[in-house]
């Protein structure tokens, strides 16, 4: 979403890099371009002119006159203010001491409410809670069916004693909703409210009266991260005429250029809890103002990016693999279970997007042809098991059957092949030179946090200077090139 706000920052600060001494103009120019690139990424004014002129009090002070670096302080000190301006802290859900917890979901219709409903409840399902659903949408039609639907796809059950379309009082079916949560001792209920396309008094009392009802321990507010500047009005009107507690970004994965993201905080006073950056009921994560202030900077996000890691891969079988390519005894059948297995964790194309200086690959990661996963899998599963485990036995004949019995050509086999043997050497001189120690990480990405062994000199076997180039290769994964529309993995 950020990617040409972010354009626009790093050549700021790569232009910042290349003078020695700052002086007062030099930051002058700098802020207002960041300024500009801010306002062009459709942040409130208000937000943008606080956000300078902290920048600027803090850079024409001590703190960068007198730093070792003072073009790398100027960057920090963006960094921390982005984080500011994005809430500071990150908060977590404020849990009822007696259960259940209530939480409510307001906002404008078509801000992805429903959906977020079920990301929120099975994100908490798979915390370990008990949440239940209730639908409290009755005006919109089919809102009721929506939420069973989401429901039952993310295994939490939802109470729905009308059928909506505009029958039934809201207000009541929240009330009854706590009582049959008490009786049946579920910890969580999320209500999923009306909204309408617009602002008006009747979508803020009903909301008001189902708040008064239920008196929700969070009410948090959704907004879809793609309106730009009239996210200030509606945030502004949610937080007058409702009250809210927090709020939660919606398609953050968009290709809008991200205003709200960057205002609601700062607009309501209110911090963001969470962030929907998918269409996927697992697309969904808590939000941290600092590792979202680095992705915007293309610092990457290294620790998110851990998380997901650690959520996807088994912590047993990452050591296994590891070991086994200490002894160069790594196979077709593991380079596919790690491919299967960083499948999980989500969009390559997003997660190569985390690592720092991803922003400098996005025209080949816009490219990746995510399908490409498929054809791998295709292409091992027609070799016999001795073949998975050994391909140098794969003679011509041999690789014309597989490319038969997978639907590929013999050309997609050998680039496969050729692929999985430079992964394989790049696994094990990495496994060498000190694996990552991240726990549950697959084995093929790169060391993050510990330096790494001194490579030999040459260009022969060398690695890409860029992380996320760096980890594309480590994955098997070939970059198109700058101007090509060809597949992710070369097939």
């Amino acid at each position: 979403m950020f990617g040409n706000l972010s354009d626009r920052l790093v050549e700021t600060f790569k232009n910042l890099r290349s003078k020695g001494k700052l002086s007062a103009a030099d930051i002058d120019a700098t802020l207002r371009e960041i300024r500009r690139a801010l306002l062009e990424a459709d942040v409130a004014l208000e937000v943008v002119k606080n956000f300078i002129a902290a920048v600027r009090e803090r850079a024409l002070g001590d703190e960068v006159s007198k730093a070792l670096n003072p073009a790398q302080q100027v960057v920090q000190i963006v960094q921390e203010e982005l984080v500011t301006i994005l809430g500071g802290e990150q908060r977590r859900i404020s849990f009822a001491k007696n259960p259940p917890t209530v939480i409510m979901l307001a906002g404008l219709q078509g801000s992805g409410k429903t959906t977020l409903a079920g990301k929120l409840a099975k994100w908490l399902k798979d915390q370990g809670q008990t949440p239940i659903l209730v639908a409290c949408d009755l005006q919109r039609p089919n809102a009721v069916n929506q939420l069973q639907v989401i429901g039952e796809r993310v295994g939490v059950p939802v109470f729905a004693p009308e059928e909506g379309n505009g029958k039934g009082n809201p207000v009541s079916v929240a009330k009854d909703a706590i009582k049959h949560a008490k009786q049946k001792q579920f910890s969580v209920v999320i209500v999923d409210t009306a909204g309408r396309l617009g602002i008006d008094e009747e979508l803020m009392k009903q909301a008001n009266d189902i708040r008064k009802a239920t008196e929700p321990d969070e009410v948090l507010f959704v907004i879809d991260s793609m309106i730009g500047q009239d996210a200030v009005n509606v945030a502004k009107a949610f937080e007058d005429g409702v009250g809210i507690t927090g709020v939660v970004l919606t398609k953050l994965d968009g290709d809008a250029r991200g205003g709200a993201a960057l205002s609601v905080a700062q607009v309501t006073g209110k911090p963001i809890l969470f962030a929907s950056t998918g269409e996927g009921m697992d697309a969904f994560e808590p939000f941290y103002p600092d590792r979202m202030a680095s992705r915007i900077l293309d610092m990457g996000d290294i620790l998110t990016l851990i998380e997901q890691a650690q959520k996807s891969f088994d912590e047993e079988q990452a050591r296994e693999i590891a070991e086994k390519m200490a002894k160069d005894a790594f196979t077709l059948e593991d380079f596919l279970d790690q491919m299967q297995q960083l499948r999980k964790m989500g969009s390559i194309k997003n997660m190569l997007a985390m690592m720092p200086g991803a922003n400098k690959l996005k025209s080949q990661l816009e490219n990746i042809d995510e399908t490409e996963i498929d054809h791998t899998e295709a292409i091992i599963r027609s070799m016999t098991p001795k073949e998975r485990k050994d391909p140098k036995i794969l003679n011509g004949s041999r690789r014309l059957r597989i490319a038969k019995g997978s639907g590929m050509t013999v050309t997609d086999v050998n680039g496969l092949v050729n692929r999985f043997e430079q992964a394989a050497k790049m696994m094990k001189t990495m496994s060498r030179g000190g694996n990552p120690g991240i726990p549950g990480m697959p084995a093929g990405m790169p060391p993050m946090g510990r330096p790494q062994a001194k490579k030999d000199k040459g260009k022969k076997g060398s690695k890409s200077g860029n992380p996320a180039k760096r980890a594309a290769e480590a994955a098997g994964i070939e970059l198109p090139k700058q101007d090509s529309s060809g597949s992710a993995f070369g097939l």
